[in-house]
């Protein structure tokens, strides 16, 4: 079988969880007997393409985005249309959401919905965002539609006219972090918080959840990871709540550093409104740090027995939740252990593997 993944994703992003998805899963793909996986991306950003198996990438590198963005991106995709259909493929799998057909005639078209954000939380995104009416597009056109959770297809479902047996469910996996002997992140025992901080990620919901304990006020801290210093409005909601700098942590850094800080948590804390799936749950149980999280969207799928729920909306369930598991060493273990089992559950090679038989049930 001959499979081409298209350059969207690559010419958009230079790191980012949809390209690593598509990189993981074309090398994944490769290297299964009489499977061929070429990624079309004959100018990209990305630097996922980077670490790929040679033979997997058709293109070249380039340092940045160009000014004139929209353009680079439309010039790539044009350029990997003729390539693609000069390499004949029986499976086109596009890489994000396209107004117009990719696929040469003869290959059948896959594409994969991460979430329903732009739907569920359209405030979140300028007026002027398109990717809610490319996406409707893009599925409507395509011959099967790949959602990477339960959650993410019951939304998908009901907000757009699919056909219920066009739309099938492959999990994602993750990468093993790796971490390194270096210094503590923290000397005094840490909650960590992983990620964007901004609107449905429900940053502020965890912070006045701690807040409102003195007992983790007085025995934690909070040390956040990635997304960029604190801003100003996140400066005053840490002001208003009376925490002190030393209570709180922004750092940044790169996967050793990430899964150094797994490592020495107390308890990861993931507090978001929705996901479409959710990987630092899977990344966190895998290095030993016990979980809370929120008990919507997709995040119970990924998370199974392994983690302390909450309702992110309920200061109080969020708060009670957190201090169930750092109160209790019984607890601790309970989660840790059963995260180990839950992560191995998670692979690029199941997710190739699946992904694969949706291609088949294609041709």
């Amino acid at each position: 079988m001959k499979i081409a993944f298209d350059s969207q994703i690559f010419t958009m992003q230079e790191y980012g969880g949809i390209s690593r998805y598509i990189s993981s899963l074309a090398a994944q793909l490769a290297s299964i007997d009489g499977v061929e996986a070429d990624i079309i991306a004959p100018f990209y950003i990305n630097a996922h393409l980077e670490k790929l198996p040679k033979g997997i990438v058709s293109g070249i590198r380039i340092p940045k985005i160009p000014r004139m963005g929209t353009v680079f991106h439309r010039s790539g995709l044009w350029l990997a249309r003729g390539a693609i259909a000069r390499l004949a493929p029986q499976i086109v799998h596009e890489t994000y959401y396209n107004g117009v057909p990719i696929a040469p005639k003869g290959a059948r078209t896959v594409v994969t919905v991460y979430d329903m954000i732009h739907e569920r939380f359209p405030f979140v995104f300028p007026q002027h965002d398109r990717t809610s009416e490319r996406k409707r597009i893009a599925t409507q056109r395509a011959d099967h539609v790949i959602c990477i959770s339960e959650s993410t297809r019951r939304d998908l479902l009901e907000l757009f006219d699919l056909p219920e047996d066009k739309v099938s469910v492959v999990y994602l996996g993750f990468d093993s972090l790796l971490p390194t002997i270096s210094e503590t992140v923290q000397e005094k025992p840490y909650l960590l918080y992983v990620g964007h901080r901004s609107d449905y990620k429900n940053f502020e919901g965890f912070l006045r959840a701690y807040a409102s304990s003195p007992w983790l006020r007085n025995n934690f801290n909070v040390v956040c990871f990635g997304s960029g210093i604190f801003s100003n409005a996140e400066k005053k909601l840490i002001d208003d709540l009376k925490l002190s700098d030393n209570q709180l942590r922004q750092m940044n850094g790169d996967d050793s550093d990430l899964a150094n800080a797994y490592r020495g948590a107390a308890l990861f804390v993931y507090p978001s409104l929705y996901e479409g799936f959710g990987i630092p749950p899977l990344e966190a149980m895998s290095l030993g740090c016990p979980v809370a999280c929120s008990n919507n969207s997709s995040i119970p799928e990924v998370a199974g027995n392994a983690a302390e729920y909450f309702d992110p909306k309920d200061t109080e369930s969020m708060r009670a939740a957190m201090e169930c598991v750092l109160n209790s060493t019984a607890r601790r273990v309970e989660l840790i252990d059963a995260g180990f089992i839950r992560s191995a559950q998670f692979s690029w090679k199941r997710c190739a593997e699946e992904t694969l038989a949706v291609y088949r049930s294609l041709v």
